[in-house]
C-alpha cells in the first residue's frame, strides 16, 4: 500500500519536481517507509511507499526496468503475483526484485493491456514507456484503490489523493454541481469521474486509460459486472451454489495473506469479519491479531459488540484486542479524520475507522476487513421490497435517496437548481444490460458505485491516515463475479446475505449469525449536542462559508433550531452532512 503521482506536460516543458515534491508531502503517511521521484523532461513521478511484500530496497519506486524500456508507480497488491512470476520466468523474463511491482511490470510487457485481466488484487498504477513516452493508467475492478487526476490542454496529473492535487496547485476549486446534487441526495455519494471539485476528477473503477504524448486520452473499460447467469449455472441447486461460494472465499482470505508482515483481522463481531476470522484459521492460520472497537452505549444503543467479538477470538485462539473508545475522544479527533478524507464522508464509521485505524497500526501493517458483503449479498433492508418491484428507480430512490428533488431546492443556492441529477445517474445505470431485475439492478449499483464511493473509500482513508494497509476479501472479483450470479432470492433470504449464513455455518458459531445486524453507533454525530453542534454552527456561519454561498440560509437555520427533527431516510444527520461539507472544505483550504 503507498502513495502514488505523476506529472504529464504536452507542451514540451520539463516538470519542475518541486511539485512534485509538494504533493508527494501530502501523502507521507500513505508511505512512511520511502519515497522516490523519477524526471525525464516532460514526464514526472513519484511515490511512498509502505513496506509490505518484499521489504528490501529492490522493490523501491519509482521502479525503472531498464532493458524493457519500462517504469512504473503502484499502489496496492496482487495477490497472485508468485503465480504470474512463475509464468514470466517460463517466458523468459528474470527479475531483480521479489515483489509484486516488478511482476506487473514484466506482464504488461509480455501481454500489453491485456495484462489487466490477469491481475488479481487490488491497485493504482502508472507505467509509462520509456521510448514511445506513453503513459498507461489503471484502477481495479472495484475501485479498492483511488486515483484521481486533473487535466488541461497543456498537462495532466494524477495522485493517490485529492488533497495531494491541491498542493501541486492550478486547481479549479469552484463546486461541481452534478457532484453536489449526489452528495446531497445520493447519500453523499459521489460516482466517479466526478468530485465536489470542478478541476479534479478520479478514474472510474475498472478502467484503464492510455495516454498519448500528443495529449489525446484513450479510456477502456476492462472490467463490467453482470448479474446474468452462465448456462452451467441454471440448475444449480442451494448446496451447489453454497460450495462454489465456500470454495471461492477460502481462496480469497488466502490470497490476502500474501505479505512479509504480519496480518491481523478488524473483528466487529459481527458475520462479515467473524467469518473471515473462521476462513483464515480453515486456511491454517494460527496465532491471528484480532481488534474490535467499542463505544459506550448511549440510552437504547449499544456501543459494542464485544460481546461477539469475545465469541470468535476465544473460538479461534486469536491474539484479540479489545478497543474501548470513550467518546470524549471523538471531538478532538475529527479535525484528524476530515483532514485525512480525500472527499468528504458524512457516515459515522468515518471516526470509528480513524480511532480504531490509530490503535491497530501499533500492532501490525496489514489487515483484512469484511466491507462489502451488505452490497454484493444483498444485507441492507432495502433489498428485499425491490425483489418484485414493477418501478425500480422509484423504489430504490424512495428508500436510499437523503432528500427529494424539492427539497434540495431548498437546501441549496438556486444556481445548483439544475436538473435532478442523482435521479438521472440512477435511471441510466439501471438502464444498462447484464441486470434484468430491479433487485440486481439496485445491487449492481450499490457494488460497483455506492460501495467504491462509500465504505470502501472509507476504509482506505481511515486506515491509510496511520500507514495501515487494509485488505478486503469479499471484494475479491472471483467473489463479487459469483455473488452477482447467485440468485437473488438466496441473497435475501434469513432477513439478508442468508447464502452467506448458510456457508458461514460451516465454519463460524450459530450466535454470532444469528444475531441482530449491527451497527457502528457514534450518537455524538447523529444527535448533534453541546460541542458538537457548536463545532457544526461554527463552520455554517463561518466567513467562509457565508462568501461559499452553497446552501440557503433559511434551510440552514432551520436545521440548527431543531437538528434531532431532520434525519434522513438512512438515520443519518442532516445537519452533520452539511456541516462536514463546510469542514472538509475548510480543513483543504477551499
Amino acid at each position: 500500500m503507498c502513495g502514488i503521482l505523476g506529472q504529464i506536460n504536452f507542451s514540451g516543458d520539463p516538470v519542475n519536481p518541486e511539485g512534485l515534491r509538494a504533493m508527494s508531502a501530502t501523502m507521507i503517511n500513505r508511505g512512511p517507509d520511502g519515497t522516490g521521484l523519477y524526471v525525464q523532461g516532460r514526464l514526472g513521478f513519484g511515490h511512498r511507499r509502505l513496506k509490505v511484500i518484499d521489504l528490501s530496497d529492490a522493490s523501491q519506486q519509482p521502479m525503472m526496468d531498464s532493458a524493457l524500456g519500462l517504469g512504473i508507480v503502484f499502489n496496492g497488491a496482487i495477490y497472485n503475483y508468485k503465480e504470474l512470476r512463475k509464468e514470466l520466468e517460463g517466458k523468459g523474463y528474470t527479475f531483480f526484485s521479489h515483489g509484486d511491482t516488478e511482476t506487473i511490470l514484466k506482464a504488461y510487457h509480455a501481454w500489453g493491456e491485456e495484462c489487466i485481466h490477469r491481475l488479481n488484487g487490488m491497485f493504482a498504477f502508472a507505467i509509462w514507456e520509456r521510448d514511445s513516452e506513453r503513459v498507461i493508467l489503471a484502477r481495479d475492478r472495484l475501485g479498492i484503490k483511488p486515483l484521481y487526476y486533473t487535466e488541461s490542454p497543456q498537462q495532466f496529473r494524477f495522485a493517490s489523493t485529492l488533497p495531494a492535487l491541491l498542493a501541486g496547485g492550478q486547481i479549479d476549486t469552484e463546486i461541481d454541481p452534478v457532484a453536489l446534487h449526489h452528495y446531497l441526495m445520493f447519500h453523499a455519494v459521489v460516482p466517479a469521474p466526478h468530485t465536489l471539485l470542478k478541476g479534479i476528477r478520479k478514474l472510474e473503477p475498472g478502467t484503464m486509460l492510455v495516454i498519448e504524448p500528443t495529449g489525446s486520452r484513450r479510456p477502456h473499460r476492462y472490467w463490467n459486472l453482470s448479474f446474468d447467469q452462465r448456462e452451467d449455472e441454471k440448475s444449480l441447486d442451494a448446496r451447489s451454489w453454497e460450495d462454489r461460494l465456500y470454495d471461492v472465499l477460502r481462496t480469497a482470505v488466502r490470497r490476502r495473506l500474501i505479505a512479509d508482515v504480519p496480518v491481523g483481522v478488524l473483528l466487529s463481531g459481527g458475520l462479515d469479519s467473524s467469518l473471515i476470522v473462521g476462513l483464515l484459521a480453515t486456511e491454517g492460520a494460527q496465532g491471528l491479531n484480532t481488534f474490535s472497537i467499542g463505544f459506550e452505549t448511549v440510552a437504547e444503543e449499544r456501543g459494542d459488540e464485544f460481546f461477539y467479538s469475545d465469541i470468535i477470538a476465544k473460538e479461534f485462539s486469536t491474539q484479540h484486542h479489545k478497543l474501548p473508545v470513550d467518546s470524549a475522544q471523538v471531538l478532538p479527533n475529527l479535525p484528524g479524520c476530515i483532514q485525512a478524507m480525500s472527499e468528504p464522508m458524512v457516515s459515522h464509521d468515518a471516526i470509528g475507522f480513524y480511532l480504531l485505524s490509530q490503535e491497530v497500526s501499533k500492532h501490525v501493517t496489514v489487515v483484512q476487513s469484511g466491507q462489502g458483503a451488505d452490497e454484493i449479498f444483498a444485507g441492507y433492508y432495502w433489498y428485499p421490497p425491490l425483489l418484485k418491484s414493477q418501478y425500480p428507480v422509484e423504489d430504490y430512490r424512495k428508500e436510499f435517496f437523503d432528500r427529494d428533488q424539492e427539497e434540495f431546492c431548498r437546501t441549496v443556492h438556486p444556481r445548483f437548481h439544475e436538473q435532478d441529477h442523482s435521479h438521472d445517474f440512477v435511471e441510466r445505470h439501471f438502464s444498462q444490460p447484464g441486470a434484468s431485475s430491479a433487485i440486481d439492478k439496485a445491487l449492481r449499483l450499490d457494488t460497483t458505485i455506492m460501495l467504491v464511493d462509500d465504505p470502501v473509500k472509507r476504509v482506505d482513508n481511515m486506515t491509510m491516515a496511520w500507514s495501515l494497509e487494509a485488505r478486503v476479501p469479499f471484494l475479491d472479483h472471483e467473489v463479487v463475479e459469483l455473488a452477482a450470479r447467485i440468485p437473488a432470492e438466496m441473497k435475501i433470504a434469513q432477513g439478508g446475505k442468508g447464502i452467506l449464513k448458510d456457508v458461514a455455518r460451516r465454519v463460524i458459531p450459530a450466535e454470532v449469525i444469528d444475531r441482530p445486524k449491527g451497527y457502528f453507533p457514534v450518537p455524538a454525530l447523529k444527535y448533534l449536542r453541546g460541542p458538537y453542534l457548536e463545532m457544526v454552527q461554527d463552520a455554517l456561519v463561518s466567513k467562509a462559508s457565508q462568501e461559499r454561498g452553497l446552501f440557503q440560509q433559511a434551510y440552514v437555520d432551520k436545521l440548527l433550531h431543531s437538528p434531532d427533527d431532520h434525519l434522513t431516510p438512512l438515520r443519518g444527520s442532516k445537519l452533520w452532512q452539511l456541516g462536514l461539507l463546510e469542514l472538509w472544505l475548510q480543513a483543504h483550504d477551499i
